[in-house]
């Protein structure tokens, strides 16, 4: 690979996984958000009502959401009340829950929504971080397991057939083509779950752990769901999702956003429960060189509320900076949680640096510039 290339309408580079860019230069993402704009979505809402109704029990809930606390789960819980159906609000805590995370949840309970919270043994977790940190450059892997099994396993627990997550990242960022686009299950989770190659059983049969120490992260079995008639489904299949609009309904009801943009992010809503974010999206930008806020920008100009040569120059300037601190918490304390030293995270980071997108110098060391933070060896196409 010679440059880094964007798609030529909104930011998202080639390599990004799962990305297809067109002939014209067009990613799959901008794609999407196009067919989106033809999509009939009083029939998808029909669509919607057909699945409640088949799904109806004599339950004290109605359906499942699982929820991290955020503007899209607030978002997820009032869309639903408003629909006449009464969910019971499933979390799966985060890794290291800040203090504006924990008043969100706290928000929603405020508001009258029945919750759920489970957090998985603490000890297990830091050494979970700490191994898939090391082993596949993913701190929050334990995090994006655990909140797609939980939710499950309690929709077994309590015989809830029908759990209702939120976006479908396929239809929102592009992605291949699936029949079921609005069901989530076990081969979804499998294909596009961020697991990394790293299953679960792996953690039993090469790590040390035992079967007892990783039940939250098993996804229960097939024979299981199909006799408890459990379906999961995306409510962004059936009702227009969008990020924005979402903060704005969470907003109204009591939301809480930072008082600033986020560490590398461009927004101030996105990301604010679990105080590892700012390492993950890190690890996003030295593996494919573009983090969140050209996830967040590219949208926007999908939205048609910023010029791409304006939210181009606005990443230049925010992205990809060493993680120092995450909503003002420093780095280091974050670690220390783990039991990783910063000596230490540096190295793997350097592991996990993809050397074909960033400059190196005739001695294939990697360049900085004056702030220490590495350079992309880009070409953005006009």
């Amino acid at each position: 690979m010679k440059s880094f290339l964007r798609c030529n309408n909104c930011l998202i580079p080639s390599i990004r996984p799962e990305q297809l860019i067109s002939s014209d230069g067009i990613c799959n993402a901008c794609v999407s958000h196009e067919n989106k704009l033809k999509i009939n979505w009083k029939t998808r809402e029909k669509e919607f009502f057909s699945i409640i109704k088949k799904y109806k029990t004599k339950n004290y809930w109605d359906c499942i959401v699982p929820s991290s606390g955020g503007k899209d789960s607030h978002y997820q819980a009032f869309k639903l009340r408003e629909l006449g159906l009464k969910p019971l609000l499933v979390t799966a805590t985060t890794c290291d829950l800040s203090e504006i995370g924990r008043k969100n949840l706290d928000n929603l309970k405020k508001n009258g929504f029945d919750t759920i919270e489970v957090s998985p043994d603490i000890s297990t977790r830091k050494k979970l971080n700490k191994l898939c940190l090391e082993m596949v450059g993913d701190i929050s892997w334990p995090e994006h397991v655990s909140i797609f099994t939980i939710p499950v396993q309690i929709a077994v627990k309590f015989e809830i057939p029908l759990i209702i997550w939120g976006e479908n990242p396929q239809i929102e960022y592009g992605g291949p083509y699936r029949v079921n686009a609005n069901v989530l299950d076990r081969k979804w989770l499998e294909e596009f779950g961020g697991l990394l190659g790293l299953r679960v059983e792996d953690l039993i049969e090469h790590h040390s752990f035992n079967y007892k120490d990783i039940i939250p992260y098993i996804y229960p079995e097939d024979k299981i769901l199909k006799k408890k008639k459990i379906c999961g489904i995306f409510l962004g299949y059936y009702f227009d999702w969008d990020n924005y609009k979402n903060f704005e309904v969470a907003k109204a009801f009591g939301f809480n956003s930072f008082y600033r943009s986020i560490e590398n992010g461009y927004f101030n809503f996105e990301k604010l429960d679990n105080l590892q974010h700012g390492i993950h999206d890190y690890f996003k930008y030295l593996k494919y060189g573009f983090g969140r806020a050209s996830d967040q920008l590219s949208f926007l100009i999908r939205k048609k509320m910023i010029s791409r040569d304006d939210a181009y120059e606005i990443v230049k300037n925010i992205e990809g900076k060493f993680p120092k601190s995450y909503l003002g918490i420093s780095t280091d304390v974050i670690l220390n949680k783990i039991d990783l030293s910063m000596e230490k995270f540096k190295k793997i980071c350097d592991e996990f640096t993809n050397r074909n997108i960033f400059l190196i110098d005739n001695n294939n060391n990697l360049i900085k510039d004056h702030n220490g933070d590495l350079i992309l060896n880009e070409n953005f196409n006009d």
